[in-house]
């Protein structure tokens, strides 16, 4: 046989990798499309689409991104050696338990089989690198391992620095003599790459390396360090944190309606704007950007097109749900969204902002994925950050964002501990039934149960003894500030405080009234003498909304504006005995008087006072954040949908080549499909789609009616409508 016959029968000996696709049971390829769920969107037209889309980069990568750190290195095992190899040869670079991550790996398609062992596709040998595990290229030329013993000295070193990596290195010259470099590549312990550069051969580092391929084997995931933590102190601790988090949703959201940010003109939330909210909330800043984005990703927050960040209308609906749901709704959106609140406040480049478009991290939810699985797999242990760290490094070993993973590792537990996914950073029990997507968590029995009542105190202040109903935190919210917050809230009332609820409408009576049908304890005459007081003044003090002029009946606070010196910067001028005018804005005009301690309200051009609105509200719609994220794992109706699909696009295939798809007239193709009408013979047809694309369909016509026809399509198996307009020709499969 001639060298060239022997060649072909070789080639014609071993499959391709489309081939062994096809040569796959519906249950591999089931299995691989769940495991590589990327592969089928969309659906290729036949298995030489599917090899050529899996062993693309992206996929590829998508892929290697679902191993862990031991089934990586035995993929680069296999890298290590030629094509084809066995599990026996695997084994004998790494250990006995190489061989199930074999059978994943080719579940997977990252190696495939053939009649002697398996093969590993090359756009997956390019992937890994020509030096998988810092080895070396191959030799060209027999080695005899057992003159390494005779080395000298000098070569042993050169040896020894290049066994573990990097195998290459730089020398002066490689063609001077008597040197150790020379006797290496006289023994061929080297290769020459050019005049100054020397490569370990890949046999000679695996021999050095005691015959294996890694330092260490990371076999297993490390274990998870942790105190052990009383379920009663962990659901105790988690009840808090989801109490706290729909408390403070609601108080920020509040908050922003009365006291509206706007947005930078480079996006995003202010310093100052997150300040003065976590001023307001009682906590740090780095939880009240979480908030932010908490809201943000839920759509009950808004960036309005004049910059205004305002609550939506949906903060409205989401209020009136149970509190379950209403857990539910935030952490559901956190747990898959691609912003990464803990990068609010970094400055690689520049200050990243809350609400900015630089938050984004393409592996932010298989991250949080990671984290959830290790604490549900470790119930009760409060882990450290860094024991965590090491367990999802482990699970996740891959380069794509590897400078932020464990930085991400570290925010997510901070972020499950603030929702009460945690409750002393161990798993909740409702944090467990969360991620095991159970219908009924819990919660809404769990909480404690709103209160209609709050208890006036002598010293200013009002305490409610749990949460509130919504209609009565809102309106306390208007003339009281929150002083502290816990199991009991402690409200105080001020003469600011007492101000902003005149400016949004209330009277003086109608804070008294509520107050004293709110109150279970009498209302104070001190407090009741402050509401009468900042009400007595509240209005006496006008301010037009015109470029800008001041009015008022008592001469005597004209003049004491006019001689007050924190207020000369404003320019003011009297026109009249009782207006002054000046050229600053009015919105400036009432905030520079109200610091210096007078109580102004607007006017209208009647001359009417004008209310603050007591809940701005976004007029746009709400427009949440894309979600980059993984491709979800698809459906057993997806799975086999996709695979009857290929199946038929094979049997298109073997009689036509792909792409070729029917023309016939208009007339044609009704004469064709009338005549195959219900008989159980199938047609191709081309059909075209709204974009104008023609895809190629195999039918089985079944009726023609008003312009449509029904038929059974192949790659479905069900019952579709095919307006007649938009088939572009018919022919017998």
């Amino acid at each position: 046989m001639s060298m060239t016959g022997a060649l072909d029968s070789d080639v014609n000996q071993f499959p391709s990798f489309a081939q062994e696709l096809r040569d796959r049971s519906d249950e591999d390829l089931t299995k691989l499309f769940s495991l590589r769920p990327d592969l089928i969107t969309p659906v290729p037209a036949d298995m030489t689409a599917l090899s050529t889309r899996a062993t693309s980069a992206p996929s590829l990568l998508r892929a290697l991104e679902t191993l862990n750190q031991w089934q990586f290195q035995v993929l680069e095992v296999c890298a290590a050696l030629s094509d084809p190899f066995t599990p026996k040869e695997v084994v004998a670079l790494s250990d006995k338990a190489a061989e199930l991550v074999i059978a994943h790996l080719h579940s997977i398609a990252l190696i495939y089989r053939d009649n002697r062992g398996y093969r590993m596709p090359r756009a997956v040998r390019d992937i890994l690198g020509n030096e998988p595990s810092g080895l070396g290229p191959q030799s060209g030329s027999p080695i005899d391992f057992k003159v390494i013993a005779t080395a000298p000295a000098a070569a042993k070193e050169v040896l020894d620095k290049l066994t573990w990596g990097p195998p290459r290195g730089q020398v002066g010259d490689i063609r001077k003599k008597g040197t150790p470099i020379h006797w290496l590549l006289e023994n061929q312990l080297l290769i020459p790459i050019d005049t100054s550069t020397v490569a370990l051969p890949r046999e000679v580092g695996i021999h050095l390396r005691g015959n294996r391929v890694h330092q260490e084997l990371l076999i297993s995931q490390p274990i998870l360090e942790g105190n052990k933590i009383k379920s009663a102190d962990i659901e105790r601790a988690a009840l808090a944190s989801i109490s706290n988090t729909l408390r403070w949703v609601q108080e920020l959201m509040n908050f922003w309606s009365e006291e509206t940010p706007t947005a930078l003109q480079s996006g995003g939330l202010g310093v100052r704007d997150l300040k003065k909210a976590s001023e307001h909330l009682g906590v740090d800043e780095t939880c009240t950007a979480f908030i932010a984005e908490l809201a943000y990703l839920a759509g009950i927050l808004n960036v309005e097109a004049d910059g205004r960040i305002l609550p939506s209308t949906h903060f409205d609906l989401w209020q009136n749900k149970e509190p379950e749901e209403q857990w539910r709704d935030l952490v559901s959106l956190w747990k898959v969204t691609s912003r990464v609140a803990g990068l609010i406040g970094r400055s690689d480049s520049r200050n990243i902002t809350v609400l900015s478009t630089e938050l984004d991290r393409s592996n932010a939810a298989l991250i949080r994925r990671l984290v959830l699985d290790l604490l549900l797999e470790n119930p009760g242990i409060a882990p450290t950050v860094k024991s965590a760290q090491k367990a999802v490094l482990w699970r996740y070993p891959h380069r794509r964002g590897i400078s932020i993973t464990a930085e991400l590792v570290e925010w997510t537990l901070r972020e499950a501990e603030w929702l009460g996914i945690t409750g002393g950073s161990a798993l909740s029990l409702y944090g467990a039934k969360f991620i095991n997507d159970e219908e009924n968590l819990g919660i809404n029995t769990a909480l404690p149960k709103p209160v209609e009542h709050i208890l006036v105190q002598a010293d200013n202040t009002a305490i409610a003894t749990g949460p509130l109903t919504i209609e009565v935190a809102r309106m306390l919210s208007t003339f009281a500030d929150i002083e502290s917050r816990g199991g009991a809230t402690v409200y105080r009332f001020s003469e600011t405080s007492i101000r902003r609820g005149l400016d949004h409408g209330h009277s003086g009576e109608e804070i008294r009234s509520f107050l004293t049908k709110t109150s279970k304890t009498p209302i104070p005459q001190p407090l009741e003498y402050l509401i009468a007081d900042v009400a007595k003044k509240h209005g006496k003090l006008r301010v037009g909304f015109a470029n800008t002029y001041l009015r008022c009946e008592d001469q005597a606070v004209i003049s004491a504006i006019l001689s007050d010196k924190k207020l000369e910067h404003l320019a003011l001028r009297q026109i009249a005995p009782q207006v002054l005018v000046s050229d600053t804005e009015s919105d400036e005009t009432m905030e520079e008087l109200r610091r210096a301690g007078y109580f102004p309200s607007g006017e209208n051009a009647q001359g009417s006072v004008v209310n603050l609105p007591i809940q701005k509200r976004s007029k746009s719609r709400p427009k949440p954040p894309r979600i980059i994220g993984e491709v979800l794992k698809p459906s057993d109706q997806m799975l086999a949908s996709a695979l009857r699909t290929l199946r038929t696009g094979e049997r298109v295939a073997k009689t036509r080549p792909i792409g070729d798809i029917p023309r016939t007239t208009a007339n044609e193709t009704l004469d064709l499909l009338n005549e195959y009408l219900g008989t159980g013979v199938a047609l191709r047809i081309g059909y075209a789609d709204a974009n104008g694309g023609v895809s190629l369909r195999i039918i089985d016509p079944l009726s023609i009616s008003l312009g449509t026809l029904v038929a059974r399509d192949h790659a479905t198996n069900g019952i579709t409508p095919f307006k007649i307009a938009r088939i572009t020709g018919v022919t017998t499969a």
